[in-house]
């Protein structure tokens, strides 16, 4: 089987780490017989220097063409002080929005290995599995006008804008994942205040009726971003808006004690998809070896299962961190008492061969989704 994968490595450690992407995808298509085309492109600030905008018409054209998208990181200080129109992340923004890329899943599982590097207590850390699947494409971050105004710009006006279709089909993609998991989904909104919340509420309640077998609790957002600490592992599947979505994911990923660990996918109706780790392009640390690749290699084994059809190609991959992992290798992220912190290249090193090896995991390995 041949497709073609366009790699947007973008900014700070996104090269390093994609460079794992590409090793995964090496490593997938020896042992599988399958053959991976990879083109490369800009985007973020590297677009920025190279083309004058953060999205270039080339990327683009070369992203609806490809079968699947892998993106490393966008951002850096370098551009801070453009104007917000011209800042890296409008790249990404700009991306998902061109790709019709409405539904953006951030798998949270316990990483058994992982547990002592949890901010919280063992006994709750290490009972979590959660999908939050987040709206992508509206509300807050798209919504029209956003300006400042007034004679001296005093006043400013961001706009949450939803249409009920743009809720019925995230809504209708979390019920899916809810029944094909633990058949339990929490949605996220602020009923309370918001009339886009009062909406969302209602077409939950709707779409319910359709899935008997899923069942359906709502909460408010601050009540979700306290329980997320105090007891992540009541949940299965949390579906909510895009600025919600954002924040409680952020929060949600620190129970595994590292950014540098979670995949994540974005996915349209066509099935296009792009695939990138959530946490950012840590210019601080980037050209230094001391990147975590296993998000960007995890985000290929996403995207092997979920765009590409290739769930056995996918799995592999999750076995093979799995376990490098549980040999007590890590990077100097996870800070990891008793184990040999490597850099990034040879995690990714360990990893590919651990890929064309036939690895089977330990119990207790991860399963995304």
């Amino acid at each position: 089987m041949k497709k073609k994968i366009a790699i947007l490595p973008g900014d700070g450690i996104g090269r390093e780490i994609a460079s794992g992407a590409a090793s995964a995808l090496e490593a997938v298509g020896k042992r599988f017989g399958h053959e991976f085309e990879i083109e490369y492109a800009d985007i973020g600030g590297a677009a920025i220097d190279s083309h004058g905008t953060p999205l270039p018409e080339s990327t683009l054209a070369l992203a609806k063409e490809s079968d699947a998208i892998l993106l490393g990181a966008v951002g850096g200080p370098k551009w801070d002080s453009l104007p917000s129109a011209q800042r890296p992340e409008r790249g990404l923004l700009a991306i998902r929005k061109e790709l019709g890329l409405f539904a953006n899943l951030r798998p949270i599982p316990s990483f058994q290995t992982l547990v002592q590097s949890s901010p919280l207590k063992p006994e709750i850390a290490g009972k979590v599995n959660m999908l939050i699947v987040r709206e992508l494409t509206g509300g807050l971050y798209f919504g029209k006008p956003s300006e400042r105004r007034g004679e001296n710009n005093e006043v400013v006006v961001d706009t949450l804008q939803y249409t009920r279709a743009e809720i019925e089909r995230i809504v209708i993609k979390a019920f899916e994942f809810a029944k094909a998991r633990d058949g339990r989904l929490t949605s996220v909104d602020k009923a309370n205040v918001l009339e886009s919340s009062r909406m969302w509420r209602e077409i939950v309640n709707e779409k319910a009726a359709d899935y008997p077998e899923v069942t359906v609790d709502h909460m408010y957002v601050d009540a979700a971003a306290m329980k997320l600490i105090s007891s992540p592992g009541q949940f299965d599947v949390i579906v909510t808006e895009n600025l919600f979505g954002d924040i409680l994911s952020d929060e949600a990923s620190m129970i595994t004690g590292s950014l540098g660990m979670l995949p994540s996918a974005s996915l349209s109706e066509s099935g296009l998809g792009l695939y990138e780790p959530v946490h950012g392009s840590a210019p601080d640390i980037a050209g230094q070896n001391k990147a975590n690749p296993l998000a960007m290699i995890l985000s290929t084994a996403l995207m092997l299962k979920y765009s590409l059809d290739m769930r056995t190609e996918g799995e592999a991959i999750e076995r093979a961190v799995q376990s490098v992992l549980n040999d007590g290798y890590c990077t100097p992220d996870l800070q990891l008492e008793g184990s040999t912190v490597v850099g990034t290249d040879k995690m990714i090193e360990l990893v590919t061969s651990r890929i064309a090896e036939e690895t089977t995991a330990s119990a207790g390995e991860v399963v995304y989704m």
